[in-house]
This record gives C-alpha cells, structure tokens and sequence, in this order.
C-alpha cells in the first residue's frame, strides 16, 4: 500500500475514532462533528456532497454514525477506508457501554449520574438544533425551489400531520431519484 494512502487510512481512523468518542446523543449529533471534520478543517468532502452523504447515512438502516462512517470512508479510500472507519466507529460505544455494564447496577439509582444524563439530553437537544439549522441553511442557500418546497413538505408532514418517517423518506428517495432521471436526460439531449 502507498503512503499517501495509509496516511489517508490513519487519518480517516483517528477521524472516525475521534467523533465516536466524544459524540453523545446519538447519531445526529455526529453530523455536524463529522461536517466539521471532513468538510471543514480536512476539505475532503464539499458542503453539498456532505449533505448527500448524510443524507444516504440516514435513510440506510443502522446507526447513523457507521453508516456515516462507511460512505465517508468509501468515498475517500473505497473499501479499505469503509473497514477502517467502520471499525474506529464501533470501537469507542463498544468499549463505552462493556464497561457501563459491568457497573450498571453501582449506577443504576445514583442521583448525580441522573442528573449528568439530563443534563447532557440538554446539550444534545441543541446540537441536534443546530444540524436541522446548518443542513436547511445549505438547502436555502443553494437557491434551489424544490429543494427547498421538499423540506418544508417533508418537515409539515412529520410533525404537523405526523406521518410515519419511514414514508417521507420513501417519497423523498423517490422524488430524488425521478429529479436525477430528469436531469440526466436533459444533459444527454
């Protein structure tokens, strides 16, 4: 293997083993981190193309940061970047909760540690705040009208109408894939 791409490999795992590390709260909060991350300070990965991937890493089943994980690590090492940055992923909650539950019963009722916990749901609540803000900015911002009609159909159906998440997203994927046909077909002619 070359250089330059064990170093991408290591970078990638102490990337990935990183976010999942310090990441409370579930996988949104892992977006804006991994945004951060590789958008931002790395420029690996455009803006547009982020909101791409995460957009697959939500509708795919499992958990949102290995599913991150893997179309990251795909997209910028192919398969051996997917295995790293899927195994730097589950190391840390692995590790995390063999050791929790080793000690769930010590913890179980103590009052401080309920209290850490409301208090992280806290700061995870506006984490997960600003991703819904960043994300929609960038959907505004690329001055594309569907785009943003679909976010705001998508947003009024889940929690004004509360249809089920599963079929918005169908829809979504389904209007996604008929916007790229037609597209596609324009370029060709």
């Amino acid at each position: 293997m070359e250089t330059k791409k064990r170093i991408l490999l290591w970078k990638i795992f102490i990337s990935t083993l990183y976010l999942s590390t310090f990441t409370f709260g579930g996988g949104y909060v892992i977006v804006t981190l991994m945004k951060k991350k590789f958008v931002d300070e790395y420029h690996w990965i455009e803006e547009d193309e982020m909101l791409d991937l995460i957009a697959i890493a939500q509708s795919s089943p499992g958990a949102i940061a290995v599913n991150g994980a893997i179309v990251v690590g795909y997209k910028l090492a192919g398969l051996t970047g997917t295995l790293t940055a899927i195994i730097a992923t589950i190391i840390p909650p692995f590790a995390i909760i063999s050791l929790i539950s080793l000690f769930y019963n010590a913890f179980q009722n103590n009052c401080f540690v309920s209290l850490m916990l409301e208090g992280m749901q806290a700061g995870v609540g506006a984490v997960i705040a600003a991703v819904v803000f960043e994300m929609a900015g960038g959907i505004v911002h690329g001055k594309n009208p569907v785009s943003v009609i679909i976010m705001v159909l998508a947003f009024a159906a889940t929690c004004f109408f509360e249809i089920n998440v599963i079929y918005v997203i169908l829809i979504c994927a389904a209007i996604g894939v008929v916007r790229t046909v037609i597209e596609q077909r324009r370029e060709k002619q």
